[in-house]
């Protein structure tokens, strides 16, 4: 362990491969931390009851609250981009509704736009995995274990960065809206989670090439040829309003 380091950093998952080109390791690997990789499934189990070893706290990679023993000066800079930020974490979370408990800004990646992270005494993307896997497992227990995700953006991506800035613009863009779906889902398969839907994120990579090709509908084709986004609270009220 590098000197200084509080605790023992893990990352669970599939294989080697899958834990090692995980973007949750960006802002540790930067900082010289050494990271354990737990690919048996067994070690799932493990860590749930082996908390600390040697006096060192066990720390997951992949779960909320982590700390990476940040200076005065960076705790600063930190607080300002969350509220620099603020706007735009309201907005996704808006988007995104039941999907992410919250969205918030993170400094544990250097160079993904985002990532999808667990609370910290739920199942993590791998455990979901194992128990899905299951063949007697028990749905109301797996439904119950499921945790809450939050997003964490990176404010220092350019992604995120032109999604702020376009999201000032105009916050009804159907563009914003389809980028940040896109980048949920996304993050979804880059956090070790599997696609709900498929076919819908088939649709909006379709919808990009499109846009990057600049190729425009065929006469009669539906404008949007993607399945309804669900309606934010905002945008059901502003209905209501109307009819009434």
């Amino acid at each position: 362990m590098k000197e200084g380091q509080k605790g023992i950093y893990y990352i669970t998952g599939e294989s080697k491969a899958a834990v090692a080109s995980s973007p949750f390791l960006e802002g540790l690997r930067s900082r010289g931390y050494e990271v354990l990789y737990l690919v048996d499934p067994i070690d799932e189990y493990m860590v749930q009851q082996m908390k600390e070893y040697d006096g060192k706290k066990l720390i997951s990679c992949t779960k909320e609250g982590l700390d990476l023993d940040d200076t005065e000066d960076e705790k600063k800079a930190k607080e300002e981009e969350k509220a620099r930020f603020e706007p735009l974490c309201k907005l996704m979370k808006d988007f995104l509704g039941d999907k992410v408990e919250k969205v918030v800004v993170s400094h544990r990646i250097d160079e993904s736009p985002c990532v999808l992270v667990t609370s910290e005494h739920g199942w993590t993307a791998n455990m979901e995995r194992i128990m899905k896997a299951q063949a007697l497992r028990d749905n109301s227990m797996t439904s119950y274990m499921v945790s809450k995700k939050t997003m964490e953006i990176n404010p220092k991506n350019q992604i995120i960065c032109e999604l702020r800035n376009k999201a000032e613009v105009d916050q009804s863009d159907k563009t914003v809206k389809d980028l940040v779906w896109l980048m949920y889902e996304t993050s979804l398969l880059t956090s070790g989670f599997s696609l709900e839907d498929s076919s819908q994120f088939a649709g909006r990579i379709h919808r990009m090439i499109k846009l990057g090709l600049s190729i425009e509908n065929v006469e009669g084709e539906a404008a949007d040829d993607l399945p309804p986004l669900v309606e934010t609270a905002a945008e059901t009220n502003a209905k209501m309003e109307e009819v009434d």
